[in-house]
């Protein structure tokens, strides 16, 4: 908990001395596998509306091509590092080497739809530049994917943060419970496709 606030006091101090590179700094790294939470970031931007500091169209689109940058610099590097590069730094973004093969089959079985659908997930939208670089999916198609998917993601918290005002914090608690689930939903997927291949 002490590192949560501690996190989240960094991060409303970027925004609040750097403002819009600020946000687009904070939305690469976090697109980036870094551990840097949009739950917090797009929030507290969405309460700078609420004050008059930002404009909200222009947060959305900042923020978004913030992440957008982050998931293609992460994309190329597994793509260009190709399986070592993954397996040393993929563990940042949860994910393991016994996951790589599984993850690489779901890649090849459901390709672009998965990269929509997980930037809409938290948690997963983190990490899934990096199996979509392994599996060289197309750059401009996983670049459109991913646009797509982080746009409403972005308008959804930074409108709930504009919504909530000064009660933007009540946002964290939500998606600390929707991370469990989230993870919870993971392990069923990967126990389901390791029995599958057993």
């Amino acid at each position: 908990m002490v590192i949560a606030e501690l996190l989240s006091g960094i991060i409303t101090n970027i925004i609040l001395a750097l403002g819009y590179p600020g946000i687009f700094l904070l939305m690469a790294g976090e697109s980036a596998a870094l551990p840097v939470p949009s739950e917090v970031v797009l929030p507290f931007a969405g309460y700078g509306v609420f004050l008059g500091n930002f404009d909200m169209v222009a947060v959305i689109l900042v923020a978004t091509f913030g992440q957008l940058l982050g998931a293609m610099a992460a994309y190329y590097g597994a793509r260009l590092g190709g399986r070592p590069f993954v397996e040393k730094y993929g563990r940042y973004a949860m994910l393991d080497h016994g996951h790589l093969k599984t993850t690489e089959e779901w890649f090849k079985k459901y390709g672009s739809k998965a990269v929509f659908v997980s930037r809409l997930l938290p948690i997963v939208r983190t990490f899934i530049p990096l199996p979509a670089g392994l599996a060289k999916m197309d750059a401009k198609k996983y670049a459109l994917c991913t646009f797509a998917g982080s746009l409403p993601w972005t308008a959804a918290l930074v409108y709930a943060g504009y919504t909530l005002g000064p009660y933007w914090t009540d946002i964290l608690k939500f998606f600390g419970e929707l991370d469990l689930l989230v993870i919870a939903a993971i392990i069923i997927v990967l126990a389901y496709f390791w029995k599958k291949r057993r």
